[in-house]
């Protein structure tokens, strides 16, 4: 075997390796993707989720088919806080009057959730409180405004002066994605994404 070939194989084993380290490079990268991509669709998918029920309960405030139910606006808000608000309405439209709470438990994280800044959004009707499901849920403020846009301080004392609701919801994924390890101590993201509604008015909040 000649220098000449000897110089070949070792040429040769120097480009496969490269070679090899561009493979492992490119696949953690394109996996990398891959979870940041399907952390992304859970969250949206999740918001959505959040979003549909929500603003469907909140402009129905004060509401019932049958008016006589629910006769003075005014008492339509129950109790009105930062994290958590109640209200009078007709759920499924049936003449009936429900008592609906939303409820974003902040001083307990879910402790099953990897992501620390995870807690649970309840939505209660008719004092019947639900298991916790993790949506991802981060942040779920409420502020509320007078007749003449003011904001009102909460807690609100007198809940018949709210006139429309500003609602902050951020949503992150509950397990996040890997991003790098420096001393043992593993790197995550957690994609979010942040819904806000400006001054949601209730149309029966106004028949006053």
């Amino acid at each position: 075997m000649g220098f000449s070939t000897l110089i070949d194989i070792l040429g040769s084993t120097l480009i496969g390796s490269l070679l090899l380290m561009i493979l492992l490079r490119l696949h953690s990268a394109s996996a990398s993707n891959v979870d940041q991509y399907a952390s992304d669709l859970v969250v949206q998918q999740n918001l959505v989720s959040i979003v549909e029920v929500l603003e469907n309960d909140f402009r129905k405030i004060g509401y019932s088919r049958d008016w006589t139910k629910i006769p003075d606006p005014t008492k339509a808000i129950i109790y009105a806080d930062k994290h958590k608000i109640g209200f009078y309405t007709d759920i499924k439209n049936k003449g009936t009057v429900d008592q609906v709470f939303y409820i974003y438990d902040i001083n307990n994280p879910i402790t099953s959730s990897k992501n620390p800044n995870d807690h649970y959004l309840y939505r209660s009707v008719n004092s019947v409180m639900p298991r916790g499901v993790n949506l991802g849920v981060t942040k779920f403020e409420l502020r509320y405004f007078d007749a003449l846009g003011d904001t009102i301080v909460t807690p609100v004392a007198n809940t018949g002066a709210i006139a429309s609701i500003e609602i902050n919801i951020r949503v992150e994924t509950p397990w996040g994605f890997w991003v790098s390890q420096t001393d043992s101590v593993i790197q995550s993201e957690y994609p979010a994404v942040f819904w806000k509604q400006i001054r949601l008015a209730a149309k029966n909040l106004r028949n006053r």
